[in-house]
């Protein structure tokens, strides 16, 4: 089935369901929030702030990210959603992302301590990822 938008052809929709996209966000996410951790945990743990540390694993991840989830969550075959007005609404979501997670991270290693920053990480992104699922099915990739 083609999908029209005006006169111009887009191609394939895209008859995934959300139940189908959400998987796949899943497997995609865990193997960012995978690298997003670990560039974290190094990077805290060799003197970087908290603060900086988990911006530059949020960066390290979203480079991965946008590609990924515009081929793999949201496209079609032979048919991704890229382009530059996806990417800057993938830039403002995930810049509002970054900011929440930072605050949560960088919080619990200033009050608690930096080793419980490094396990509540993957914790903090996971309830993030939640929210950002949708924004990027209903307005990123849209």
């Amino acid at each position: 089935m083609l999908a029209y938008n005006g006169w111009r052809r887009l191609g394939p929709v895209r008859t995934l369901n959300v139940a189908k996209q959400g998987l796949t966000f899943v497997i995609v996410g865990c193997s960012l929030i995978a690298v997003d951790s670990a560039v974290f945990v190094v990077l805290s743990a060799v003197g970087l702030s908290p603060w900086w540390s988990n911006v530059a694993g949020r960066v390290a991840g979203a480079l991965v990210g946008f590609w990924a989830n515009g081929r793999i969550t949201f496209g079609s075959p032979g048919f991704p959603r890229f382009g530059y007005r996806r990417f800057a609404r993938f830039l403002v979501s995930w810049t509002v992302v970054t900011v929440l997670s930072t605050i949560l991270v960088a919080t619990l290693a200033d009050h608690l301590s930096l080793e419980t920053a490094w396990l509540a990480k993957p914790v903090v992104e996971v309830c993030l990822a939640v929210a950002t699922f949708f924004i990027s099915r209903e307005w990123v990739y849209k």
